[in-house]
C-alpha cells in the first residue's frame, strides 16, 4: 500500500534507531508499521539494485560489490526485527504478516539473483590486487549466482520463481503448524496426585500453566520441540508418560490437530523438482554445494559409519533399563528409568540437582563469568533498554578494556506465542563497512515459574544456555568488513560448530563451583557429585547418538528423493527410512519426526541436520586443544577469538579452523565423547 510522508515520519522502522548499538526501538514499533516498513525496504532496494546493474561504468569492486553490500539496509534491519518477533512472540496478526510477506520476499530474492545483468556484472570484476576480504566476496557473489538459476533460460526461471514462492509459503505454514500443534498437543492432568515425580515447582507452573489455557484447577504439562519430553525423566504415573510421549511423537498425524505431513511431502516435491531445475541431482546435493562438507557421499559415510555403534551402545542401555524397571521397556519409560540406573551406577539424580541451577544464577555466575575469565567480557543489565517482551532482558557487554562491544539479549521463558527449540538471532549484525555493531538475541523454552518463585533448570537446559551463548560470542566477535560475512554467516555445518566448543566449561571446575548453588542454602554442589556428573556423562549417549542420528538420516531421505519420485504415504516413508539406515529402534523415536521437524521443513536445516554432529568433529578436537593449553585463560580465549570467533566467513572456515588448531580436525575426540570406539 502507499505509505504517506506522514506516515513515514511515525515508522519508527523507517528511520534510523535512536537507541544505543542501533537496537530497534520497540516501545515505538506497532503491528501496522510493518507491512509498510517492508514495502518501502523492497522499494529501496530495488532501486539501489537498479542503480548497480545499469552503472554506465564499467564493473569494478566498488560500484558492484560494494555496492551490493551497502544495498538493502532498510529491507534486512525490518526483516530482522520482524522475524525475530514472528518467531520469539507472534500474535495472530504477525503470523498473518509472515504468511503475506513469505513469498514477497522470495520473489525479491529471485528479482536479484536470477538477474542475468547483475551476474555479467560480477564476473566481470577484476580482482587481481584485491585485498583477500573482497575477494572472497565477490567469488561467493558469483558462486550464488550461478547456484540460484542466474545462468538459466527465461522459461526455466519463470519456474524457479514459482516453485520459490510456494516454498516460501508452505515452509511458514509448516512452522506456523507446528507452533499451534504444540500448544495443542499439551497434556491435561487433573489429579495432582498423577504428577508424582515433579517439584513443587514444576507442578505450580504446571497449574499456572492450566490456568492461562483456561483450565483452572488442572495441571498442563507443555511440550518442548523435540521427541522427548523433559517430564519424562521424573514422572513416576507411567499412564501419563504414555499420554505425554504419545502426545508428543504424533504432532502433525492426529486429526485433533493440524495435519503438517501432507505440508512436509510437498516441501520434499518442490525442493527435489527445483534441484533437478538448477542442475542437481537431489535436494539434499544442492544444499551441500556450499558447506564445509566436501560431498554427500562424505556426509553419508559418517553417519553410516556411527550408526551401527551408536545402535549398539542404545541396545545395551535399553537391556539395562530393563533390568531396573522389571519389565520391557518402551519409549515412553526410557528417560525415567534412564535416571534410575544413572542414580544406581554414578549415584547421580539429575532431577535432585535442579535446585543448585537457577537460571540467574546460571547466566550470571556461569555463562557470563566464564565468558569473562576466557574473554574479558562484563555485562551490565540495561533496564533503560526495551525488549520485545516484558520477559526479555538486555546486557551492554564490553571488552576488557571498557569498550563497548555490542547488545545481548535473552529471552528464556516458554510461551505459546513462541517457536519450540532454542536459537540465536541477530537483530544487527556487525559491520565495518556499515560502521554497525552487533545485537543478538538468545531464545530458550524454559517453564516461567509461577510468580515469586525460582526459575530452576534441569541439566540438559543449563547445556542450552551455554550453548545458545557460544551462537551469541560468535555473532559479538565479529570483525568483518561485509555484512555478508558477519558471525553466524558461515556455512551451516560450521555453525553450530562454536555453540559446541562453549558447552565444555559448564563443568569447568571454576565455573561450575561459580554457579551451581542451591538456590536457598547458598550451598555449593558438592564436588563429589560433580566428579559423578562427569563420570556419568557417557552413560545415555546411545540414546541420544542414535535419536540424532535418526533425525539426521530422516532429513537426508526426505532430501535426497529424485524429481517426480513419490515417497508415499509420509509415515510409512519414514518408517522405511528409518529401517534403511538402521536405526529404527522402536524406544528410540528420531530426535524430530517428520510431522513436527522445523529445522528441515520450516527453518534454514533442510538437508543440513548432519551439521550438528559434523560440527562437534571440530568442537570435540577442540576441547582438546584447550585442555592441553591450560583450559580457561584469557591467553586461550584471545587466540580463539583472533582466529576463529572474530572471522565470521571472511576466510574459508576450515582454514580459519586451521589457524586455530595448528592442523585439521581429527575425528578421534569425537569418537571417545560419544562412545562410539
Amino acid at each position: 500500500m502507499p505509505t504517506s510522508d506522514q506516515d513515514s515520519l511515525r515508522n519508527p522502522l523507517l528511520h534510523d534507531s535512536p537507541l544505543p548499538y542501533g537496537l530497534p526501538d520497540f516501545e515505538a514499533i506497532r503491528t501496522e508499521h510493518y507491512l509498510p516498513a517492508f514495502a518501502a525496504g523492497f522499494q529501496a532496494h530495488l532501486a539501489e539494485i537498479a542503480a548497480i546493474r545499469s552503472n554506465p561504468e564499467p564493473a569494478d569492486f566498488q560500484n558492484t560489490a560494494e555496492a551490493m553490500e551497502r544495498s538493502g539496509r532498510l529491507l534486512r534491519n525490518v526483516s530482522y526485527v520482524f522475524f525475530n518477533l514472528a518467531s520469539a512472540d507472534a500474535s495472530a496478526e504477525i503470523q498473518e504478516i509472515e504468511r503475506e510477506i513469505a513469498p514477497q520476499l522470495s520473489a525479491h530474492s529471485d528479482a536479484i539473483t536470477l538477474d542475468s545483468t547483475l551476474y555479467a556484472r560480477f564476473a566481470a570484476i577484476e580482482t587481481d590486487g584485491l585485498a583477500d576480504e573482497a575477494q572472497r566476496l565477490v567469488a561467493e557473489y558469483l558462486d550464488e549466482f550461478r547456484r540460484l538459476g542466474a545462468a538459466l533460460d527465461e522459461p526455466a526461471k519463470a519456474r524457479l520463481r514459482e516453485l520459490n514462492s510456494a516454498l516460501a509459503e508452505l515452509s511458514t505454514r509448516f512452522g506456523q503448524d507446528s507452533v499451534a500443534n504444540m500448544n495443542r498437543a499439551a497434556v491435561l492432568v487433573s489429579d495432582p496426585a498423577e504428577l508424582a515425580g515433579l517439584s513443587d515447582v514444576e507442578i505450580s507452573a504446571a497449574a499456572e500453566a492450566a490456568d492461562q489455557a483456561g483450565h483452572p484447577g488442572g495441571y498442563l504439562l507443555t511440550l518442548i520441540l523435540p521427541s522427548n519430553q523433559p517430564a519424562l525423566a521424573a514422572l513416576e504415573n507411567r499412564d501419563v508418560r504414555q499420554r505425554l510421549h504419545t502426545a508428543s511423537v504424533q504432532r502433525g498425524a492426529t486429526p485433533d490437530g493440524i495435519e503438517t505431513l501432507p505440508t512436509a511431502k510437498q516441501i520434499a516435491a518442490l525442493r527435489a523438482e527445483r534441484a533437478e531445475l538448477l542442475g542437481f541431482a537431489n535436494h539434499a546435493e544442492f544444499e551441500t554445494a556450499n558447506q564445509t562438507a566436501p560431498s554427500l557421499t562424505a556426509i553419508g559415510s559418517m553417519l553410516a559409519s556411527l550408526a551401527p555403534a551408536a545402535v549398539r551402545n542404545a541396545a545395551a542401555e535399553a537391556a539395562a533399563l530393563a533390568e531396573q524397571a522389571g519389565h520391557p521397556i518402551e519409549a515412553w519409560d526410557w528417560s525415567f528409568y534412564a535416571e534410575k540406573v544413572r542414580a544406581a551406577r554414578f549415584d547421580i539424580d539429575l532431577a535432585a540437582l535442579k535446585p543448585y541451577f537457577e537460571l540467574d544464577r546460571v547466566l550470571h555466575d556461569g555463562v557470563f563469568f566464564a565468558a569473562n575469565r576466557l574473554y574479558g567480557l562484563t555485562f551490565e543489565l540495561r533496564d533503560d533498554l526495551p525488549g520485545y517482551h516484558p520477559d526479555v532482558r538486555v546486557w551492554e557487554v564490553k571488552n576488557r578494556d571498557g569498550s563497548g562491544l555490542g547488545l545481548f539479549l535473552g529471552d528464556y521463558f516458554t510461551r505459546d506465542s513462541k517457536n519450540g527449540g532454542a536459537w540465536m538471532n541477530e537483530l544487527v549484525a556487525q559491520s565495518d563497512l556499515l560502521d554497525e555493531r552487533p545485537v543478538v538475541v538468545n531464545n530458550l523454552n524454559i517453564s516461567k515459574p509461577a510468580a515469586g518463585k525460582p526459575a530452576l533448570l534441569s541439566y540438559d537446559e543449563v547445556v542450552t544456555c551455554f550453548h545458545e551463548f557460544g551462537h551469541a560470542l560468535h555473532g559479538l566477535f565479529s570483525e568483518v568488513t561485509y555484512p555478508r560475512f558477519s558471525g553466524t554467516n558461515v556455512p551451516r555445518d560450521f555453525v553450530e560448530y562454536p555453540s559446541q566448543v562453549n558447552e565444555m566449561w559448564i563443568l569447568w571446575p571454576e565455573v561450575v563451583a561459580n554457579y551451581a548453588r542451591h538456590h536457598e542454602t547458598d550451598e555449593p554442589l558438592a564436588p563429589e557429585i560433580i566428579d559423578r556428573l562427569r563420570a556419568a556423562s557417557l552413560w545415555g549417549e546411545g540414546f541420544a547418538t542414535t535419536e540424532y542420528l535418526g533425525a539426521a538420516l530422516l532429513d537426508q531421505a526426505w532430501h535426497q528423493l529424485a524429481a517426480g519420485v513419490d515417497p508415499g504415504d509420509p509415515l510409512e516413508f519414514e518408517t522405511k527410512a528409518l529401517q534403511a539406515a538402521g536405526v529404527d529402534l522402536p524406544q528410540v523415536p528420531p530426535r524430530y519426526r517428520t510431522g513436527y521437524f522445523n529445522h528441515i521443513f520450516a527453518s534454514g536445516y533442510s538437508a543440513g541436520y548432519y551439521a550438528y554432529i559434523w560440527s562437534e568433529v571440530l568442537d570435540a578436537d577442540t576441547v582438546e586443544w584447550f585442555k592441553e593449553h591450560g583450559g580457561l585463560t584469557a591467553d586461550n580465549g584471545e587466540h580463539f577469538r583472533r582466529e576463529l570467533l572474530s572471522r565470521g566467513n571472511r576466510i574459508n572456515p576450515l582454514q580459519a579452523f586451521r589457524n586455530f588448531r595448528g592442523r585439521d580436525a581429527q575425528i578421534q575426540p569425537l569418537l571417545d565423547r560419544r562412545g562410539l570406539n
